[in-house]
């Protein structure tokens, strides 16, 4: 978060001298993401957080030039981070010294035991879109109300990682004369770090001036995309990076 915002810093003091920059907007947003890959779907099957944890709060940032009265082109990114951490909701962790540690389902309380534990893991996704888009302000920006629609590219940059304890459950195993189905508990530290992926957006908002270059800005925007998580998340789909979008900011006009 500090270096997003030195990296606001630098371009708003940047952009004024450029003599082709006509306006810039900072704001503050909400993102949702979908989270519809396997990756998201088994983490939230398995794991006590949920798809509503990992929606945050988004800096966000982008520099608008005028080609008309009512297009513009718009540069911008929003900073998406978030990390939790999570215990598995239907097992519990017992070791052996000899054999290693397994996950045994809730209800079932075995004993003689060398150690009993709670197995978790975190999951941390980072995630900044930087779009391209064209904005249509269809009646101009001299009234009260400004409604504008537009859309375009992104290059998203994002990595994901997972570190902690993991439940194979690819490997079955029987424990009490093959009664009990328990799996191995092993340690990863899986991580998928600055991929890029490439996507699209669209958004809707209104802007309602307050001073002679100075404008509130409210807006919707939808984002896909989708990422290879690389030989570290080996058969795993591409990873989910879309999501919907909820912003509030500050328009400055130069």
């Amino acid at each position: 978060m500090k270096k997003t915002f030195g990296l606001l810093a630098v371009l708003a003091l940047l952009l004024p001298s450029l003599g082709y920059s006509d306006g810039v907007s900072f704001r503050l947003g909400y993102y949702i993401p979908q989270a519809k890959s396997d990756l998201w779907q088994i983490e939230f099957e398995n794991m006590s957080f949920s798809k509503s944890n990992f929606q945050t709060a988004v800096l966000g940032f982008s520099y608008e030039h005028f080609l008309s009265r009512e297009l513009s082109l718009v540069i911008g990114f929003d900073s998406y981070n978030k990390i939790e951490r999570g215990e598995y909701r239907d097992y519990f962790g017992y070791g052996f010294t000899d054999v290693g540690d397994f996950a045994f389902p809730n209800d079932i309380k075995p004993t003689g035991f060398d150690t009993q534990f709670a197995i978790s893991h975190q999951l941390s996704v980072t995630m900044l879109p930087i779009q391209a888009s064209l904005k249509l302000t269809p009646l101009g920006r001299k009234s009260g109300f400004i409604p504008y629609i537009g859309g375009g590219v992104s290059v998203y940059v994002f990595s994901v990682k997972l570190q902690g304890d993991m439940v194979d459950f690819s490997n079955l195993d029987w424990f009490y004369n093959d009664v009990i189905q328990v799996y191995p508990v092993q340690i990863t530290d899986a991580k998928a770090e600055t991929r890029f992926a490439f996507g699209f957006h669209g958004y809707a908002g209104f802007m309602i001036p307050f001073a002679s270059r100075i404008a509130l800005e409210a807006e919707f925007k939808y984002n896909y995309g989708k990422g290879s998580l690389g030989s570290a998340f080996e058969g795993f789909e591409k990873f989910d990076l879309s999501g919907y979008q909820i912003s509030l900011g500050i328009n400055y006009l130069f």
